[in-house]
């Protein structure tokens, strides 16, 4: 690979990292924008087959990836102690504009009766999940030095979850990660390096390898689903993501900071412009597709 690929990749990797931790876009989705989404699946498909080239091909997305991760962290973390519900706003404008063109693309694909389960079963797995994080965990989720020992496993877990969002195109695994409760848990472990290195390291460590783990394994199961259940696959995803919608706004505590009218006015105006630019870039998505 050249240089001038690797950087190229790199670069597309960061795009994708920025699409991963900004709940509502879609890594997935922006992979696809940029032309690397196949890339990606194959490369991920093909680490047994073709090692070499799978990983010089994985290698700078990843680190792109990373590099976004890190230069947007500061900027969220302040975001969401100060101005939680306009941020939160902004997160489900971002989902909203992408709701039309997943829309489109079902009605493509058309709808059968049995298509019903694939539409209601993951809106009630969201909801499901989001009433159970309300109610049972309480919120957050604890990821400091006193989590309980199945904590670890579950971090794990939800990993795998988190990583549909490059997987699935107009899934948003951040968005996943904050209706479980662990999105902010997770940030926070970058400063409590500091704090608790070793504990906050290997929580890290146990995230980042859930992400590849659900990398592996989501890659392929898409794979299979997309070529044997199309139809269904999609009117599922559009289930998923139209559930995401209320639920983001349910599970979110806005306690640290009180919500004045300055708040609820910025957050309308973060919540029209996010779905104005992710329905520009759906649209930007679906003219590509055509031209190809």
């Amino acid at each position: 690979m050249s240089f001038k690929k690797f950087f190229v990749n790199m670069a597309c990797g960061a795009a994708i990292g920025v699409g991963m931790i900004i709940p509502g876009v879609s890594g997935g989705t922006i992979a696809v924008l940029l032309n690397v989404y196949e890339g990606l699946i194959d490369a991920l498909n093909g680490l047994r087959k073709d090692f070499k080239q799978s990983v010089l091909f994985l290698l700078p997305v990843l680190l792109g990836a990373a590099a976004a991760f890190a230069a947007a962290y500061f900027p969220l973390k302040i975001a969401l102690e100060r101005a939680p519900f306009p941020t939160v706003m902004l997160f489900t404008g971002l989902m909203i504009g992408t709701f039309p063109n997943l829309l489109k693309g079902c009605r493509a694909c058309g709808f059968e009766k049995k298509d019903i389960l694939p539409l209601i079963l993951p809106a009630i797995a969201v909801f499901g999940i989001c009433a159970l994080n309300r109610f049972v965990a309480a919120g957050e989720a604890n990821l400091g030095s006193d989590m309980p020992a199945w904590g670890y496993f579950a971090v794990v877990g939800v990993a795998m979850l988190a990583s549909c969002a490059l997987v699935v195109p107009g899934v948003s695994g951040s968005m996943l990660l904050m209706i479980l409760g662990y999105y902010a848990p997770v940030l926070g472990l970058i400063s409590q390096l500091f704090v608790s290195f070793w504990h906050s390291a290997l929580v890290l460590w146990l995230f980042a390898l859930g992400l590849l783990a659900g990398f592996l394994s989501i890659a392929k199961l898409m794979k299979v689903l997309l070529e044997r259940y199309p139809r269904g696959t999609r009117w599922a995803i559009l289930s998923f993501v139209a559930a995401s919608i209320p639920a983001i706004l349910i599970v979110f505590d806005y306690s640290s900071a009180p919500l004045d009218a300055v708040q609820v006015t910025v957050g309308c105006i973060l919540l029209a412009l996010g779905a104005v630019a992710t329905y520009a870039m759906a649209a930007c998505l679906d003219r590509k597709n055509k031209q190809a």
